[in-house]
């Protein structure tokens, strides 16, 4: 199963409309996956579920990743980098099984001119920590407001192009 994971808590998000295209886009191709926005993370999890500890609101969610076998990373540009929350999120879940010798293909995109470049980079190094092999294939979008139309459709261009063919890459990966 493939787990796309919309790298913020924040509502709305440009994250959750593109980690909602992807799903549309690969259960299409008859591919299991699930939307995991990090909306639903416990709002006391730092309390409960860090180091080791188990809160009854977060054992689905980890559950969810355990069952996993490929993850979507939809990164968001949060001053420079990555959301706060997407490496609680990391820190909350069980290590090794969550996330060791999985795959992951990594989305940064941004409001900005540049989709997040620094950001990808830094959560690169995160998977590598934790075991996961990354797509070569990363994207960046920018400008991503300018990408979708109200329904969450990517529009025809680079963006559209670009997604189709790190989805490809990653059904085979």
């Amino acid at each position: 199963m493939i787990s796309i994971i919309s790298g913020t808590n924040r509502i709305p998000s440009n994250s959750e409309i593109l980690a909602n295209y992807y799903g549309r886009i690969l259960r299409e191709k008859g591919i299991e996956t699930q939307v995991l926005p990090l909306t639903i993370l416990p709002p006391d999890l730092i309390a409960t579920d860090l180091y080791g500890q188990r809160s009854a609101g977060f054992r689905p969610i980890q559950e969810k990743v355990t069952a996993t076998d490929k993850f979507i990373f939809i990164l968001p540009e949060y001053n420079g980098s990555f959301p706060g929350v997407l490496k609680v999120f990391i820190d909350a879940c069980s290590f090794p099984e969550s996330f060791m010798g999985k795959k992951a293909a990594l989305v940064g995109h941004s409001t900005g001119r540049y989709g997040n470049i620094r950001g990808v980079e830094h959560f690169t190094g995160v998977c590598h920590y934790c075991g996961l092999h990354i797509l070569p294939l990363k994207l960046h979008i920018p400008r991503v407001q300018h990408e979708f139309d109200k329904e969450g459709n990517i529009l025809e261009g680079d963006a559209r192009r670009f997604i189709s063919q790190q989805i490809e890459q990653f059904i085979h990966f």
